[in-house]
């Protein structure tokens, strides 16, 4: 009878650890105007989430500031440091904008380039329901890829930061807004960072 109490406790832990790797990934983005908590949709692009998160891994993100605000339309970050300067990147990810997920209010994206193909660190949350940025007919989009789950209001405070308009970066925040980190949040509580 003990043999088969520990094959069914076994057998919970086994489920349970499965039913934690298949749930969704959270992060938070900790800013200089409070925290962003993502949750991240690996079930509809996982090669976005997968390379968002090596960079999370290696700290990549600590440091960099929102580069691009424009009110009522996203805040950008990923792409520069403090004092404006590009960080190295890894190769471009595959663009998954085709899996049903649109770019609407409080969703995070790639930024790209004009090749769908060319998406690496950099990315965008929503401050409305953009849908120009979205897929139309064979026409890719910019990959959505999670969706923000608490601190909306301090999104919607970086994008009413005010701007200026300088020959490279044409809506950079006069006060710089920094990302502190970008951690990935434990399974569990959804609030220590692992």
């Amino acid at each position: 009878m003990k043999w088969l109490m520990q094959l069914a406790l076994t057998l919970l832990l086994i489920s349970r650890a499965s039913l934690a790797l298949a749930d969704n990934p959270r992060v938070v983005i900790v800013t200089d105007l409070g925290d962003i908590h993502l949750e991240l949709h690996a079930d509809k692009a996982p090669q976005t989430v997968e390379n968002f998160l090596q960079y999370v891994d290696r700290y990549f993100y600590d440091g960099m500031l929102f580069h691009r605000v424009v009110k009522g339309f996203i805040i950008q970050s990923g792409g520069h440091t403090f004092d404006l300067t590009a960080k190295e990147t890894d190769e471009p990810v595959v663009n998954e904008s085709a899996n049903g997920l649109k770019n609407r209010r409080g969703t995070i994206a790639m930024a790209r380039l004009a090749d769908p193909d060319s998406a690496r660190s950099q990315f965008y949350i929503n401050l409305d329901n953009n849908t120009t940025l979205d897929p139309k007919g064979d026409k890719p989009g910019y990959t959505v890829f999670g969706t923000v789950t608490d601190g909306m209001d301090v999104a919607d405070a970086i994008g009413n930061v005010p701007v200026q308009h300088l020959p490279r970066f044409q809506h950079l925040p006069v006060e710089p807004v920094q990302i502190q980190r970008i951690r990935l949040l434990a399974q569990n509580d959804g609030d220590t960072e692992s």
